[in-house]
């Protein structure tokens, strides 16, 4: 038995030493490792059936060990997990959200990476605590966020990431990289740089921002899957282009004249794709009757220059009778219009009453009585 349990040594009980006085000492004492083992003996005693360790005991005790040890491979994958068994360190399989098993430790082992999140990264910015305003706060990086364009020309851009764990990629992702934020943080950062430095500001500030961000994402993609990273770059977003504070009064003043110059631009061409056409039509219009007039001009000159061959044929044949006619035509239609007196050839006593039955049925007068008595007085003449 140890000295402790023969009244606490041979100098007597208590702590003495041997000259009658022991160490003085007020902070608690260690405990005893003997005392230990002496009550773990005695509670593994207490629970083996007759109080002894007996083959039956040791049985039940490995059964036991045994049953917990097969009960550990149970795991749960959460929502936005998936499960990387390893065997013996080498990736074996991958399983979805929910309750699974694997052969217990160390046999099996499993990981546990947030595969299913869409996780995003900013550069150019920080989050920082505010302690003034009791919060966080958005601070510049201007480190990250300043590059240099194509036309040597320096411009401000804050954006952001948004990439996760490809599905069958998991595996790359764990065992190929070790800082997943910071790799595609870098890479990203590298390509912006790379497509910035081959555009020219101008475009970059107006209207090529799909561009860029499109251009950015593939350049991304290719580089993280050279590198087997198992990573999938979902979107890129330009958040803030702008030249550098210094200079961003004046670039915005370019930018406004700019703007007034296209919509000066495009009032110019509404106007001119409204007179235009117009014009056009116009003339148009007036060719088709320049067109009408000369072929109706060209006919009656063609009609008339046949009807005079015809006549001058007939006079040819006849010139008495055909200058007759031609003197009767003519007359007929000079006089057609005029008011008419008929004589007898005696002076102006042998005026004879003519009474106009043509003119009379074919004028509509107002009225009946008028028109009589207008044709009468006309007669009278």
């Amino acid at each position: 038995m140890p000295w402790k349990n023969q009244g606490g040594g041979p100098w007597g009980s208590g702590p003495r030493g041997p000259w009658g006085s022991g160490p003085q000492s007020s902070g608690p004492r260690p405990p005893d490792l003997e005392d230990l083992l002496r009550r773990g003996q005695d509670r593994l005693q207490s629970l083996l059936p007759g109080g002894h360790m007996s083959t039956m005991g040791v049985l039940l005790l490995i059964v036991g060990a045994l049953a917990i040890w097969g009960l550990s491979g149970f795991f749960r994958v959460q929502s936005e997990e998936l499960g990387v068994v390893l065997r013996f360190g080498k990736h074996v399989r991958t399983v979805q959200p929910g309750l699974n098993y694997h052969l217990p430790y160390p046999i099996e082992t499993v990981l546990l990476p947030k595969a299913l999140r869409v996780s995003t990264i900013s550069i150019g910015t920080t989050t920082v605590t505010d302690a003034a305003r009791r919060g966080r706060a958005t601070r510049s990086v201007p480190e990250e966020s300043l590059m240099l364009t194509g036309d040597e020309n320096i411009v401000d851009v804050d954006f952001a990431v948004l990439w996760r764990i490809k599905p069958d990629g998991v595996g790359d992702f764990l065992f190929n990289i070790q800082n997943a934020e910071g790799t595609v943080k870098a890479v990203a950062e590298s390509a912006m740089r790379d497509v910035i430095g081959r555009s020219e500001i101008q475009p970059i500030l107006t209207g090529a921002r799909t561009t860029t961000e499109n251009a950015v994402q593939e350049m991304m993609q290719k580089i993280l899957d050279g590198y087997g990273a198992g990573i999938l770059v979902q979107q890129v977003q330009l958040q803030k282009v702008d030249p550098p504070q210094q200079v961003i009064d004046a670039f915005r003043d370019v930018q406004a004249a700019r703007a007034d110059l296209e919509r000066l631009q495009n009032e110019a061409q509404t106007y001119a794709n409204r007179v235009i056409p117009d014009a056009r039509g116009r003339a148009a219009q007036i060719i088709q009757n320049a067109e009408g007039y000369k072929e109706q001009a060209v006919a009656e000159a063609k009609g008339q220059s046949a009807r005079f061959l015809k006549v001058y044929e007939e006079y040819r044949k006849a010139p008495d009778v055909t200058r007759q006619r031609i003197y009767l035509e003519t007359m007929e239609k000079v006089l057609a219009g005029a008011d008419k007196l008929v004589t007898d050839g005696n002076g102006a006593q042998s005026v004879v009453p003519y009474l106009p039955l043509n003119e009379l049925t074919s004028r509509r007068a107002p009225s009946a009585g008028a028109g009589a008595s207008q044709t009468q007085s006309g007669g009278n003449r």
